[in-house]
């Protein structure tokens, strides 16, 4: 998996495409890419750390992560991915939607204990860590589903359904799944804002955003918005939004035969020369030259 792949920050056709949706990812920071910027899915999202540390961000929760801890990620939560000094961290991205372990007559199971998370109404622990007691056994479980994506036995996906099934047994069963806290109103709206103001970019990252545009789309006033988007993103918009169209630009001169000219208007620039700096100071070098080397 690429970055620019990784960076399609809501992308909704990773496991919808697929026959049985449980993906895995091996990744590396920095060796694959510097950071995943923040961003958010509807799937479920495990990030299971091979080796070294990195830092992760779990709807704005900062985690020093390292080589064993298991990060989960919820529906919707916001999260990202970032080098911890000059560590370089292997972890493996685990990624499905919840409802794959759905019934499609009504189930009690699901209903009870699965649902619930997908609905965001129950929440899990940040990380699952090896010195906690539900540790060894739920983490067998996802190595022994690595075990079976390496030689896909006859009627594999009965095995992963069944070890997906025990994992979240054991994490009711050492009490690490709790109701959401629904007092702390002003973090849930900042989050919401957040995803909000994500999938506006996402839907329209291509035309021109002015702050007032995105400011009128959460309800803020342009100076709240300015403010928000600085201390929620650690960015400036321009900054942020400049990035993202420049990471969908590096996907489209991968997967199109479109002239640089084309990608850079289909991304939101409307200058050519401004496009071509912008992608060399980004990715040190031209698009003409990252087309090639892609190819």
């Amino acid at each position: 998996m690429d970055i620019i792949e990784y960076e399609n920050y809501h992308e909704k056709t990773r496991s919808q495409d697929k026959p049985f949706p449980y993906l895995t990812y091996p990744c590396s920071i920095p060796h694959d890419f510097k950071q995943v910027p923040l961003h958010w899915h509807d799937e479920m999202e495990l990030i299971y750390i091979k080796k070294g540390a990195g830092k992760i961000s779990v709807d704005f929760t900062p985690l020093e992560v390292a080589a064993g801890d298991i990060v989960f990620v919820c529906p919707g939560q916001l999260h990202s991915i970032r080098q911890l000094d000059e560590q370089i961290m292997e972890y493996e991205n685990i990624i499905f939607p919840l409802r794959l372990l759905n019934a499609c007559q009504p189930d009690t199971a699901w209903e009870t204990y699965l649902a619930p998370i997908d609905l965001r109404q129950f929440i899990l622990p940040c990380r699952l860590s090896p010195d906690m007691d539900a540790y060894s056994r739920a983490a067998a479980c996802l190595d022994q589903i690595d075990q079976i994506r390496r030689t896909f036995p006859d009627a594999y996906e009965l095995l992963i359904k069944g070890k997906l099934f025990e994992f979240f047994f054991l994490l009711y069963h050492y009490g690490l799944v709790s109701r959401k806290n629904l007092t702390d109103i002003s973090h849930r709206r900042s989050l919401e804002k957040s995803r909000q103001i994500l999938k506006f970019i996402e839907q329209h990252y291509s035309e021109p955003l002015s702050i007032k545009k995105l400011a009128d789309s959460v309800g803020f006033s342009q100076s709240h918005f300015m403010k928000f988007f600085k201390n929620t993103f650690g960015t400036s918009f321009t900054a942020y939004l400049n990035n993202y169209r420049l990471t969908m630009a590096s996907r489209r001169l991968l997967i199109s035969e479109d002239s640089v000219l084309s990608v850079a208007s289909e991304s939101g620039f409307d200058n050519l020369s401004y496009f071509n700096r912008k992608f060399k100071e980004r990715f040190g070098i031209t698009p003409r030259e990252f087309r090639q080397q892609g190819s």
